[in-house]
């Protein structure tokens, strides 16, 4: 592996895929504080630069559960069709300006319905801003939906409906998200066997704040497609003192599979997935070639951004631009959109821009 350290406006330029990023965790301190003041919603900072410095630090505690709860902030402001398409768009540009050509963000629209709005509304209004956002953008990124229904609810076979509707207009899936423990996929296999049906597609928030059993759950009973975070399937592989790994029978199903990790790296951290990011599962699961991918998960919380993520592993395993196309290709392969869109922006914008990098 290259041990070089490439520079940030490098990795902003380089053409990457996002698949696991939240709507509702990637707002601009500054336009919360707008948002906040239109709706008197009363906030833990009304100065941008300390707002974000709160987000960080309330995030940054070790636990799932505490991390969630920045999400009434964030939530609250997101309650009008303004606000909603004003959140999209900004997201799409500053995606754009980090050099993703490919994104699916999602956001439960059972969480924005307390102004009023309908759950159609909801999804008009971000549909809305990502079009705005992608115009502004000029063709450099295509942006696309997951509609997520909450664990802690029961509103799963609504949105998950709500996903087919919408199908053709912006959105290309459907997530559970939420806390783990207590509230398995299971519980709303209805809702992955209706999707299944109508061959639509679905990721699983899974092996993140639980272990095997959520992710056991999510790929054999759900079906799902990709496992959003994953990072506990490490604990199926035993490592011996020499390097050798063996593979139990659910990380080989999970390799063999090609099921896609949508692995986010600060956020496990953050959350207690994992400990350090130098002790990452993702090092070890990458050498063994599971379908790994590099995502963000809540860019406000973890002050990141995609280009930031990967030069994090730039810095702790030495990943050159050899490692990042592959983490890049491995996440457009898995995205939710035809092959035959996959296919072009890979051989027509990844690849290219690669093979010139590695000369």
């Amino acid at each position: 592996m290259e041990a070089t350290l490439l520079p940030t406006a490098d990795l902003q330029a380089a053409p990457k895929v996002l698949l696991h990023d939240h709507l509702d965790g990637g707002l601009r301190p500054a336009t919360i504080v707008d948002l906040a003041a239109a709706v008197d919603h009363q906030l833990p900072a009304t100065d941008p630069t300390a707002l974000a410095n709160w987000f960080a630090e309330a995030a940054d505690s070790g636990s799932l559960e505490r991390y969630l709860e920045t999400f009434a902030h964030t939530v609250g402001v997101m309650q009008t069709a303004e606000a909603l398409t004003r959140v999209a768009r900004e997201c799409v540009e500053d995606l754009a300006a980090d050099g993703v050509v490919y994104a699916e963000i999602r956001y439960a629209p059972e969480l924005h319905v307390e102004g009023g709005l309908e759950l159609d509304q909801v999804v008009a209004a971000v549909q809305a801003g990502f079009e705005e956002g992608m115009a502004a953008a000029g063709g450099r990124i295509v942006v696309r939906h997951l509609l997520t229904a909450m664990r802690q609810a029961a509103r799963a076979m609504e949105i998950a409906e709500l996903s087919i509707q919408w199908r053709d207009r912006g959105v290309v899936g459907f997530d559970i998200a939420g806390p783990e423990a207590g509230y398995p996929p299971t519980r709303f296999i209805d809702a992955f066997e209706y999707l299944q049906r109508e061959n639509s597609h679905f990721t699983i928030h899974a092996g993140e704040g639980f272990g095997l059993p959520s992710i056991w759950e999510a790929v054999q009973w759900c079906g799902a497609d990709r496992l959003g975070h994953g990072v506990r399937i490490a604990d199926d592989i035993a490592v011996a003192e020499d390097g050798t790994a063996k593979l139990g029978r659910l990380a080989s199903y999970v390799r063999d599979k090609r099921i896609p990790l949508e692995m986010c790296p600060s956020s496990n951290v953050q959350t207690g997935a994992a400990p350090s990011l130098a002790e990452h599962p993702i090092k070890l699961l990458a050498s063994l070639r599971f379908r790994v991918t590099v995502n963000t998960d809540n860019r406000l919380m973890s002050r990141t951004s995609l280009s930031r993520e990967f030069g994090l592993l730039n810095e702790a395993f030495g990943y050159g631009w050899r490692e990042i196309e592959w983490l890049t290709v491995n996440a457009m392969k898995s995205a939710f959109i035809p092959y035959d869109e996959r296919y072009r922006l890979i051989t027509e914008t990844i690849k290219p821009w690669y093979a010139e990098r590695q000369g």
